[in-house]
């Protein structure tokens, strides 16, 4: 149709009219009146929303936001009277900050919506309605637990973070009094993650500042020689926190190698205080990458949450530490062993229900046919050298009576279990915590692995450098000595003792860190889990 001229006054048509009325009448209501009045409007919001939403995820979270709304009679959240309300300002400010806690503030929208919040016609106000919901939900989930889905990332990777729902978000958000309380509340409220936190805003200022100083390549450098760069190497490490001394001078004296092992012990390298093409390559990492990693390993601890049991045990992979913790203290810490690069241990988590003395080491089946068998087509009598019983469904038999050259994968119906003694594979003890991997704690023979740097050795067990002591703690909260426990290994018998108390097992992989006394610590990736996580990322940017 076409509309007639006269129905329009100064250049305003009769829907213009209406709905300048409409405002002025919303404005005019007290808030529930004015709900009412929004309330179609929000409806037909977010229809439009979840029609034009282009990703699986995104129409899923606007349903749950609907089924939200429907429950309250489609009652805004951030307009009263007619407009934004504090409690809108204080949400845009939240996404606009989200950037502290290793998230990226466009991925909300956070300036569009900063600009709609003077939005004032129904409709525009509809729109910032559903807009900054569908924000306030992602960004809440998203502290919570996590960008992502860990299981979706990568499959060696087995925890389930607990989503909070969208409808739980949205009714704590209408009835708290403080928003900013709230949604700190959604983040781990954990110790490590504050002190991540608190580490990524230090590096922020320094990358605002223009980064950390650079040393200039050369040959390498070692402790008491005289060198140019000495200098900046020093500059270099006040600004790593490992040196406090005066900046002057040309030697490499020993308190400032003493300062580059520190720095290299952080930074996960081996901290022979030499300044070769290794270290000079890590003190020349940018700020920006260590932010990135920093940013990584948030996400791992938002997948961690708050789930830790006062009394647990703590495995970081990539540090390849266990720790025995108890309300918040570390009892006892020890270096390990963990998975080769082709046997990557899997993070997951589960309790420790039993401990056994003098081991049996039953052989698992990819090792029995990839390693032994064409050990045995050569020489059958290497399972009696190693203590290994060989065993069939009817029995033990006798190697030397196999016809080795019969069998191969998918064709091996033996066992292999090796005897306890000094050369079993466990060692004197193995920490069970029955998993879907096979994988758990022991005690280990091959003792001088543990001075390297890296000990990524073992098929994806976790071998403890002192079992020993870790016994001592654990067994002892059971009401065992230490006598106890070394007179049981002596016998030589195969003891097993279930705790009356299971214990819980994080087994993790962090690649950034803060200890208490604030000195942060980096990891290599000799998994390639941080680059797997970061391509992930990338992808769902802006989703």
């Amino acid at each position: 149709m076409i509309p007639n001229k006269g129905s329009a006054i100064r250049g305003v048509s009769l829907a213009g009219i209406f709905a300048i009325v409409a405002l002025a009448f919303v404005f005019a209501l007290p808030r529930a009146a004015s709900a009412q009045l929004m309330g179609p409007a929000i409806k037909a919001e977010l229809g439009r929303a979840i029609s034009a939403a282009k990703s699986e995820s995104l129409k899923k979270r606007l349903k749950d936001i609907d089924a939200h709304y429907a429950k309250s009679l489609y009652s805004p959240i951030w307009i009263g009277g007619g407009k934004p309300t504090d409690k809108a300002e204080q949400m845009v400010d939240a996404l606009n900050l989200s950037y502290e806690d290793g998230l990226h503030p466009a991925d909300y929208d956070s300036f569009e919506l900063f600009a709609k919040l003077g939005a004032k016609g129904v409709n525009e106000l509809a729109d910032l309605e559903v807009h900054l919901t569908t924000a306030a939900v992602s960004y809440s989930q998203h502290m919570n637990s996590g960008r992502l889905n860990p299981r979706e990332v990568n499959r060696e990777i087995v925890i389930y973070p607990d989503a909070i729902s969208a409808d739980t978000i949205l009714a704590n958000i209408r009835k708290t009094k403080s928003l900013k309380a709230y949604l700190r509340l959604l983040a781990p409220h954990t110790a490590r993650y504050e002190r991540l936190r608190q580490t990524l805003a230090l590096f922020r200022r320094i990358e605002a500042n223009g980064g950390w100083s650079k040393v200039p390549s050369g040959a390498t450098l070692k402790p008491g020689a005289v060198d140019a760069r000495v200098p900046a190497i020093r500059k270099r490490m006040i600004e790593a926190g490992t040196f406090k001394g005066p900046n002057a001078g040309l030697a490499y004296d020993t308190a400032l190698v003493d300062a580059v092992k520190r720095f290299q012990d952080q930074s996960g390298t081996t901290p022979d205080g030499a300044v070769g093409p290794g270290t000079l390559a890590l003190m020349n990492i940018s700020v920006a990458e260590r932010i990135r990693t920093i940013e990584l390993n948030m996400e791992r601890n938002r997948w961690m949450q708050n789930d830790f049991a006062p009394y647990h045990i703590f495995v970081n992979l990539a540090d390849q530490v266990v720790k025995l913790v108890k309300n918040g203290e570390t009892l006892h810490a020890e270096v390990v062993q963990v998975g080769q690069p082709y046997h990557r241990t899997p993070v997951f988590t589960d309790q420790m229900e039993y401990i056994e003395l003098n081991p049996y080491w039953n052989v698992p089946s990819s090792i029995a046919v990839n390693e032994y068998l064409p050990k045995l087509r050569k020489n059958p009598g290497v399972l009696a050298a190693q203590n290994i019983a060989l065993l069939s469904s009817s029995g033990p038999i006798n190697a030397s009576s196999v016809n080795w050259n019969s069998y191969g994968k998918g064709n091996f119906p033996f066992s292999l279990r090796q005897e306890p003694g000094p050369g079993n594979a466990l060692g004197r003890v193995k920490f069970m915590f029955p998993n879907d991997f096979n994988v758990y704690m022991h005690d280990t023979p091959a003792k001088s692995k543990f001075d390297r740097t890296q000990r990524y050795f073992s098929h994806g067990c976790i071998r403890l450098q002192d079992p020993l002591k870790m016994a001592e703690y654990i067994l002892g909260a059971e009401g065992w000595s230490r006598a106890k426990i070394d007179q049981v290994i002596a016998s030589g018998k195969r003891t097993v003792v279930t705790l009356k108390k299971k214990i819980p097992v994080y087994v993790v992989y962090l690649t950034a860190f803060v200890n208490k006394d604030g000195s942060t610590w980096f990891r290599e990736d000799v998994y390639g889990r941080d680059k797997i996580l970061s391509a992930a990322l990338e992808k769902v940017r802006g989703r």
